[in-house]
């Protein structure tokens, strides 16, 4: 089971999600899930297509916008553009959390200053201080 990890009350995090997860986020009230994680990572992950189909059969949003390394300019705003301007609760998962909520924080950079977004990725359980420096 995924440990979903609030962030702000709109956005969440999340190491890798399995399928099954899929009903838990529906049933905490999640509208839309963000897979940060490229395929064939490891062998045990679920393929991005095994996660979006459970996500969309359950009338979730769903966004792959996966992240190899730091986060570039469009995975960024691929993130941004699914978080802003959108009601209700985001999960963004990938192998840990962290490339999730380091392009999340990347993205808002220009909207919350630096120690906020410290503040908040330190009440999800992630550092960001080296990331926003």
């Amino acid at each position: 089971m995924g440990e979903f990890r609030r962030v702000t009350d709109e956005f969440w995090v999340s190491p890798q999600i399995s399928v099954e997860d899929i009903a838990k986020a529906k049933s905490e009230g999640f509208k839309r899930i963000i897979n940060n994680r490229p395929d064939g990572e490891s062998p045990d992950q679920p393929a991005s297509a095994q996660i979006e189909a459970a996500a969309r059969a359950a009338g979730l949003d769903y966004v792959f916008a996966p992240v190899s390394g730091r986060p570039g300019p469009d995975t960024i705003g691929a993130v941004r553009a699914a978080t802003h301007g959108s009601s209700g609760k985001t999960l963004a998962f990938c192998r840990s959390g962290t490339r999730s909520i380091v392009t999340w924080a990347l993205g808002e950079a220009g909207d919350r200053d630096r120690e906020e977004l410290i503040r908040l990725g330190a009440g999800a359980g992630y550092d960001l201080r080296a990331v926003l420096a």
